[in-house]
């Protein structure tokens, strides 16, 4: 029997007020062979300037098995999509310059030549969902509350990612009131959910 649904249900199923695509913070985690680099400031830039990115995405692959005139799907392997990021770009280029430097370590401008070793030149990123709701004991993801006492609803992490496009930046006489602003995008080889639990008990984070 169909369940007849109202707005007054649909209301207190709603008790969040539902997630918010502009809260949220991002963080870029530099190889450690590398972060001789870059300041000690420009992680925290990061989070500041970081105005658009995404949770990523995954997709598990089709293997299609042929039986007397049907086709049966089989899961394959599972793929992980680029990660991109958009950044506000200050007058200084402290945060784009970090990401040139990092491209340049994999691939020198000039030479071609750059570290081999992929353990040297991959980092990761985090990306944290926050919450309209300050402060409580809920859960906090990895790295606990947020500056501002902020709730952490949800937390991905991309592992062992690296910059494979640092995009233009256009500039024209016609812009006014505007700032600059660039994407990144990442290759990513796989990322972690917080709330993914193993059969032992134990989560993938």
């Amino acid at each position: 029997m169909a369940i007849i649904k109202t707005l007054s249900q649909f209301k207190s199923k709603l008790s969040t007020g539902g997630a918010r695509p502009n809260l949220f913070e991002a963080t870029i985690y530099f190889p450690q062979d590398m972060v001789s680099f870059w300041p000690n400031t420009e992680q925290e830039d990061f989070q500041f300037f970081c105005k658009a990115t995404s949770m990523p995405a995954s997709s598990i692959g089709v293997v299609d098995v042929p039986f007397r005139g049907r086709t049966l799907k089989v899961a394959g392997d599972r793929t992980f999509e680029p990660w991109t990021v958009t950044v506000i770009n200050e007058e200084n280029f402290a945060v784009r310059n970090s990401f040139e430097k990092w491209a340049n370590a994999i691939n020198n401008l000039v030479t071609g030549a750059g570290e081999q070793n992929p353990t040297l030149y991959m980092g990761s990123g985090e990306i944290r969902q926050l919450s309209r709701k300050a402060g409580g004991a809920g859960f906090a993801g990895a790295e606990g509350l947020t500056q501002g006492n902020q709730e952490v609803t949800k937390t991905y992490m991309v592992k062992d990612i690296w910059p494979s496009e640092i995009s233009s930046i256009d500039l024209s006489y016609e812009s006014s009131d505007a700032i600059e602003e660039f994407t990144v995008t990442f290759q990513v080889e796989y990322l972690l959910s917080d709330n993914v639990v193993e059969e032992d008990g134990s989560t993938n984070y």
